[in-house]
């Protein structure tokens, strides 16, 4: 996480936000002591469409085992 003084953050607040954008996170400093800090806003969730769902799984096959096997076999499994 990269710190920033105040007064070279509001001089330079887009720049800072294509950053955060970015992935980067940054920490605002007020006379050396941090006081803020920038991070991504969350991106909203899409809905899920329950009719297109459900229809795209109509078409799978059945599964032969479990989830919890499933699972339980990946990690025993020495490949993964």
């Amino acid at each position: 996480m990269d710190a920033i003084n105040l007064a070279d953050a509001k001089a330079h607040l887009s720049e800072l936000v294509d950053r955060v954008e970015a992935g980067d996170s940054i920490e605002i400093t007020r006379r050396g002591k941090p006081v803020a800090r920038l991070i991504a806003a969350a991106k909203p969730r899409r809905k899920v469409d329950a009719a297109r769902l459900q229809s795209f799984t109509a078409t799978m096959p059945p599964q032969s085992q479990t989830a919890e096997a499933l699972v339980r076999s990946m990690r025993d499994d020495d490949r993964y």
